[in-house]
């Protein structure tokens, strides 16, 4: 099977979202702990960022099978 260089893009996007995903929760646990408001609020920000990220990714390639 020949490997798409469009693919290997998607992959690195997704793993990008993936990856904000899981250091704002790391961010946000430790901003809660501590009773930081700044790491709390930059934790919940990276998560929406990481969200909206993979959101983007499924709609643009949900675009392209639309009847």
């Amino acid at each position: 099977m020949a490997v798409n260089g469009n693919n290997q893009v998607s992959l690195f996007k997704k793993l990008g979202g993936l990856i904000v995903i899981i250091l704002g929760f790391l961010i946000t646990a430790s901003g809660y702990r501590y009773g930081s408001t700044e790491y709390l609020t930059l934790g919940i920000a990276l998560i929406g960022i990481g969200l909206v990220l993979l959101v983007l990714m499924i709609v643009r390639r949900n675009q392209n099978r639309q009847v």
